[in-house]
């Protein structure tokens, strides 16, 4: 299996057009990166949060989006197993994003436009996707294409640390990170659980599916928002059905 993998991952770098310096020492970099371990997604996810919270404007405890988010997820420290985090961006942006070590990071423009069930919901979605395994995926992913243009490696079957360059390079991949739609339709599946077992209102995920239509019909599709996420009236009538 391991053979079989790694030469998949050799083929995938000559096919791919890197042909740059190809050698086995990068194709056994990207396949250290393709294996990495569960530690060490989440020590890459560790890095990632300390450099995306010093690039971003984050609301201190006494902001009111802060003080929104917090009310909003109030007793909600453990989900799953999975130890949570919280924190605001103060950015029109309308995202948020989850990480395998619990971070989980909500922009002031989604929470302007949404209600505080709607708010929940996307968490609840966002999560959904590291506890279904999809941003670890990502994260090998990502650490694969690092590897290959940066040279950063796994150095005796553990991930080294990334210089600031290639740690900017990664998160970006991670952030812009586009999943399938089936990955979206089950992150959507595990939102509405998770919120029946919190006792919140799950159909408030046919809200953020409005909020994301009505979007989507004023920036004529071009919205960031929609570029990582399939069409939000078919995962509407997904919630309808789940509901």
């Amino acid at each position: 299996m391991k053979k079989t993998l790694l030469a998949a991952v050799t083929a995938s770098v000559l096919l791919t057009g890197c042909v740059e310096n190809i050698d086995m020492t990068a194709a056994t970099d990207l396949y250290k990166a393709a294996t990495i371990s569960d530690q060490e997604v989440i020590a890459l996810a560790d890095q990632s949060a300390k450099q995306l919270d010093a690039n971003n404007n984050v609301a201190p405890a006494s902001n009111k989006y802060a003080k929104r988010l917090a009310r909003i997820t109030q007793g909600l420290n453990n989900e799953d197993g999975l130890e949570l985090n919280f924190k605001v961006y103060l950015t029109d942006e309308m995202n948020a994003f989850a990480m395998p070590n619990g971070t989980v990071r909500v922009y002031s423009g989604l929470m302007d436009k949404l209600t505080d069930d709607e708010v929940r919901f996307v968490i609840g979605h966002e999560v959904g996707h590291v506890k279904l395994g999809h941003t670890r995926k990502e994260y090998q992913l990502a650490y694969a294409a690092s590897a290959a243009r940066k040279g950063a490696s796994a150095a005796g079957g553990t991930v080294g640390m990334l210089s600031n360059s290639q740690l900017g390079d990664f998160t970006h991949k991670l952030v812009s990170a586009q999943f399938s739609q089936s990955q979206e339709s089950a992150s959507d599946t595990y939102a509405v659980k998770f919120m029946k077992r919190h006792g919140w209102d799950a159909s408030a995920g046919i809200g953020v599916m409005k909020q994301f239509q009505a979007m989507e019909a004023a920036s004529g599709g071009s919205h960031s928002v929609f570029s990582s996420h399939p069409a939000s009236k078919d995962r509407e009538e997904h919630i309808r059905d789940l509901l």
